[in-house]
């Protein structure tokens, strides 16, 4: 990795979902490099098993309860937020602020200024189908809100090329974009796999699609264990395993030799990453981003055919020789996605805002992740 030229970063992040993963993970590894990375978090407040997560003592975790975008579409907390966070930029004085959502964009920045596309609510509502209740007041202000953060930043990166996509439809954001796909630590390396599937996902969330699991559970060969919070809904023909810190859901993909995801929406998917760097097979739904990641490395199911669902998981239960492979594809894939390759374009588009906040930048999107 290269050098950070001792780079100090503002970088914010929630702990709700893949956010805090990529951005914890993310933080540590510019801090290894030589940066000081302040990582300010807005929603609830870290647990302990996420801080254990930050695993270098130049990542210093400012917590501000603010509140996140998508639960203020309004704007309510919006003039706190912009007090609160351009007072820390006055007294951290960073070199780059990294913006891990939209609307802060537009605040009084000094330094120069980048925004993460992880996900909105709108191409959410898209990929889910409903989409009436966006055309809501507060909702017509959220996407305004987006769209202006989006166009305010010196550059904005999307994880995926066919996010990319889904934003500048949405959006048509002026500022100029990146593709820098997200990366991980490497899982050590296993062979002890166990006749279990395995997924991860909120039930409340319909963009996981976790509900489709729950249906073509009945008559799959191996049991399902799904990780996240479950509710009232939840189904007895799967194993719920309620809500698992980071280390132990990692070390239940070393065991699971099946990986499932059935998402309507993904706009990268850490879940499947993680997976498939631990050695699962990896059974995706047919959508955009997994074609894009995993093509040649997955086997891809309709997303609304549960039929077809239980027909390629008892496929994957049933065939050893084509499981064994598909571990390896998974698994020789993921190394693509590397934390350090991920830090590195970091790294260097942080030191390119740096030397010249004004320079003109291409206006399509330039791959810098591989």
């Amino acid at each position: 990795m290269s050098r950070s030229a001792n780079l100090t970063i503002l970088m914010t992040s929630d702990t709700v979902g893949g956010v805090w993963t990529y951005a914890s993970a993310l933080a540590t590894a510019l801090a290894a490099s030589g940066a000081e990375v302040h990582l300010v978090t807005t929603g609830p407040r870290a647990r302990m098993d996420q801080r254990a997560m930050l695993q270098d003592d130049r990542v210093h975790l400012i917590e501000t309860d603010l509140a996140l975008e998508w639960q203020d579409p309004e704007g309510a907390d919006r003039p706190v937020a912009q007090r609160v966070l351009t007072q820390l930029e006055e007294d951290i004085e960073p070199d780059v602020i990294h913006l891990n959502s939209f609307r802060e964009a537009v605040f009084d920045w000094n330094a120069p200024v980048l925004v993460v596309a992880h996900s909105c609510v709108n191409s959410w509502g898209l990929a889910c189908h409903d989409t009436a209740w966006l055309e809501e007041p507060a909702w017509r202000g959220y996407t305004a809100a987006v769209a202006a953060g989006l166009s305010k930043a010196q550059a904005w990166i999307s994880p995926s090329c066919a996010f990319y996509d889904v934003i500048c439809d949405l959006y048509s954001p002026r500022a100029p974009g990146l593709v820098i796909r997200n990366g991980i630590a490497p899982a050590s390396q296993t062979d002890r796999k166990e006749d279990f599937i395995l997924a991860a996902g909120r039930v409340w969330d319909r963009a996981k699609n976790i509900a489709a699991l729950t249906a073509a559970a009945k008559g799959v060969h191996w049991p399902i264990s799904i990780a996240g919070p479950d509710n009232d809904a939840a189904r007895a023909e799967v194993s719920w395993l309620g809500h698992l810190p980071y280390d132990e859901l990692r070390a239940r993909m070393q065991r699971a030799a099946i990986f499932a995801s059935p998402a309507f929406y993904e706009p990268f998917g850490l879940s499947v990453l993680e997976a498939a760097s631990a050695g699962c097979a990896l059974l995706l739904s047919d959508i955009p981003t997994f074609r894009e990641l995993w093509n040649g490395a997955a086997v891809f199911v309709d997303p609304t055919d549960t039929k077809g669902l239980r027909r390629a998981l008892n496929a994957l239960c049933t065939h050893d020789d084509e499981r064994a492979q598909l571990q390896r594809a998974a698994r020789t894939r993921s190394q693509r996605y590397s934390l350090g390759r991920t830090a590195s374009a970091y790294l260097q588009l942080y030191m390119n805002l740096v030397a010249n906040a004004q320079r003109p930048a291409p206006t399509h999107a330039m791959e810098m992740h591989a």
